[in-house]
């Protein structure tokens, strides 16, 4: 499998008794090692309000980020154009892009400002029987978000991100803007042009991010873009994500066939056990962003089992759980390959959260030895 990339997604972990500049530190210090372990691309989330995330504005941690490495790939996984502009994304990573010319993804996601919800559910090609693929990748019951809905912290989120009165633009529309911006090409319904500088002709690989086979894996196929499904958010429509994409492809100055990575929650270890122990706060922190609080501060797993789990609790976080990749660096990378055979995936992007930082640097350690013996 040595020949499927790895990456790493990160989230800018905050664990319990630390601080946001120990998290941002910590991503830092991980980013300059996965460069030295071969991993292919450093992706960044972009998330707000939560207490126990400091990823609050990708294209700040790139620009940190990249000074501080030198080869590896560095991109957004993803920034929300929800609450954003065209002009001001092109610019943001245009200035970075500046100094640090040919090694930035801007990876793109409707989220942020606009309601959550998703679409129906899409049939695939690939049958799913009790549970499982055929080569046995674990694909829960679909999780409804429809408990956000009314959610305050949610619709003061929005209220926050976005000027007052202000709507989001249609997201096909907005990354039309964006290639063109990009491309030196815009130009308004009145017919006059607009130039990003900086920003315009930066060497930017552009990425789709999405969790369906809607609306996000309808554009990056029509335009012919790179496309990420996330296993790790949404598991069960990693199929129809990656799916709705590949129907949609039209070949393009970019790519002449589709191209996709798939995202997966891991910990690593050097057995089973130590790698449960260490993956034991995952369900709390789980359930704090599903229950609308906003992610904790990672616990250590005393403090997580210190959690008394209710029937409620337990079902608002069981298809992650039962979904995350946990184990020796032979169990894990055997369910990674496994993702990718069911997926088709091109590459795989992995998101580790510990409480302690040189557990998580470990689990990426190990990960990248075992996957380079396949």
């Amino acid at each position: 499998m040595s020949d499927i990339p790895l990456g790493v997604l990160d989230l800018v972990p905050i664990s319990s008794g630390s601080t946001a500049a120990d998290a941002l530190r910590n991503s830092v210090d991980l980013a300059r090692r996965a460069e030295r372990l071969g991993y292919a691309r450093y992706w960044f989330a972009e998330h707000h309000l939560n207490p126990g995330v400091a990823g609050t504005s990708p294209a700040v941690v790139l620009a940190l980020t990249a000074s501080a490495t030198s080869t590896i790939r560095l991109g957004s996984g993803a920034v929300q154009l929800g609450h954003r502009t065209a002009l001001s994304t092109v610019e943001e990573f245009g200035l970075i892009d500046a100094l640090h010319p040919g090694r930035l993804d801007l990876g793109l996601g409707r989220s942020g400002g606009a309601s959550p919800g998703g679409p129906a559910a899409r049939p695939t090609t690939t049958p799913v029987v009790d549970g499982r693929t055929p080569n046995g990748l674990r694909i829960p019951p679909r999780f409804s978000f429809a408990h956000l809905l009314g959610s305050p912290r949610v619709a003061l989120q929005r209220t926050l991100l976005q000027q007052p009165n202000a709507a989001s633009q249609d997201y096909g529309e907005q990354i039309d803007d964006i290639l063109a911006l990009l491309a030196g090409t815009y130009r308004s319904a009145d017919g006059v042009e607009a130039h990003a500088v900086p920003g315009e002709g930066a060497d930017l690989e552009l990425w789709i991010l999405g969790s369906s086979g809607g609306v996000s894996a309808e554009v990056a196929g029509r335009n012919g873009l790179l496309f990420a499904a996330n296993y790790h958010v949404s598991p069960a429509t990693v199929l129809e994500a990656a799916e709705g994409y590949r129907a949609a492809f039209q070949p393009s100055d970019v790519l002449d066939k589709p191209y996709v990575s798939v995202s997966a929650d891991v910990v690593v270890a050097d057995d089973d056990e130590t790698a449960r122990e260490l993956a034991t706060g995952y369900g709390l922190w789980v359930r704090s962003i599903r229950n609308a609080e906003g992610a904790v501060p990672f616990p250590t797993p005393d403090e997580a089992r210190a959690h008394v789990w209710s029937d409620a609790d337990r079902a608002l976080v069981q298809d992650r759980l039962d979904t995350q990749f946990v184990g020796s660096p032979g169990r894990v990378a055997d369910q990674l390959a496994q993702l990718q055979e069911a997926t088709g995936a091109d590459e795989l992007l992995i998101t580790t959260i510990t409480h302690d930082h040189a557990d998580r640097v470990r689990s990426y350690e190990l990960l990248a030895e075992e996957w380079r013996t396949r």
